[in-house]
């Protein structure tokens, strides 16, 4: 099954806010959510987040990484829910520190509202992201116990980010790897988002299919559960070998032009797709890191900035 609304997807685990850019809510004695959001949609995820609890406050967010989808409601959840808890690595916490990466965080936070066009203006939060504290820093192979027996396993997954942490809960057979698994566009199309180290990227993907999840959440758009786990990782495999193909294809075709190949790429993954879709000036960023990680993977002249 491929669940792709806000909801429960099963047994107190739910999607809310957006299902293009959600967070999971683990419903129990201690309501935990995974994943920070799109700041902008702040007071969406807080009136979801307090209908499903009836009035019980989560205890903690469990941050993946510290991009500006992906982090960017946590200082305003820490705000309505008084006594919540941010945990994340120490690289997310050290970048949230940086001026420069606040700074992007609330440019493009600011941007995503071309893409919010079916939401109330009313219903959006207008105020600039605010840096906020890690509370809880987190590293590869550390457990949280929570309330009725369930535990949060902290995996090290880096590749798509330095900073990047997957979240397993074993009792649930729950994964919430987001990016580091790839991301599945609304094409269909499985997205390689290596934007660091294409080896590194593809180690913490296999080490991800060991885990035989039954829940596997993505960072937009879809939960995939039961055997469509299994099947979408092994895709997500072959279409990280055939993105790395077609960088080097590119790369060769165009005589080392960066620009030209990311221009093709750009064709090719992001001009087909219906809105609404990541904002293209993330896009472009993120392409030209994912680009240049597959190029220094390959050991071919190492691309010059645009």
């Amino acid at each position: 099954m491929i669940f792709n609304k806000t909801g429960e997807v099963r047994d107190g685990f739910f999607v809310v806010g957006w299902s293009h850019n959600p967070i999971y809510l683990l419903k129990g004695k201690t309501p935990v959510f995974f994943v920070g959001g799109l700041a902008l949609l702040g007071g969406v995820y807080r009136e979801a987040i307090t209908s499903i609890l009836n009035g019980d406050s989560p205890r903690m967010a469990f941050i993946t990484h510290v991009h500006f989808d992906h982090c960017g409601a946590v200082p305003y959840l820490k705000k309505a829910f008084p006594g919540l808890k941010a945990a994340a690595s120490k690289k997310a916490s050290d970048i949230l520190k940086r001026p420069n990466a606040i700074k992007l965080i609330q440019t493009l936070s600011a941007g995503a509202a071309n893409v919010l066009f079916e939401f109330d203006e009313a219903k959006l939060v207008r105020d600039p992201f605010e840096p906020f504290e890690i509370d809880r820093v987190l590293q590869d192979g550390d457990v949280v116990e929570l309330a009725d027996g369930l535990t949060v396993q902290v995996l090290a997954t880096p590749g798509h980010t330095w900073d990047f942490l997957s979240y397993y809960v074993p009792e649930k057979k729950l994964l919430v790897a987001s990016e580091s698994a790839g991301c599945a566009l609304s094409s269909g199309y499985i997205s390689t988002d290596c934007l660091t180290d294409f080896g590194v990227y593809m180690n913490s993907l296999k080490r991800l299919v060991s885990l035989e999840a039954q829940i596997l959440c993505q960072g937009h758009r879809s939960v995939y559960v039961d055997e469509d786990v299994g099947a979408f990782l092994q895709r997500s495999i072959r279409s990280a070998l055939d993105f790395k193909a077609m960088v080097e294809e590119y790369w060769l075709k165009e005589k080392g032009d960066l620009r030209r190949v990311l221009e093709r790429i750009r064709k090719a993954e992001y001009d087909p797709l219906p809105m609404p879709k990541q904002t293209e000036p993330a896009y472009m960023i993120n392409l030209e890191a994912r680009i240049k990680s597959v190029l220094n993977h390959l050991g071919l002249e190492k691309a010059s900035s645009l």
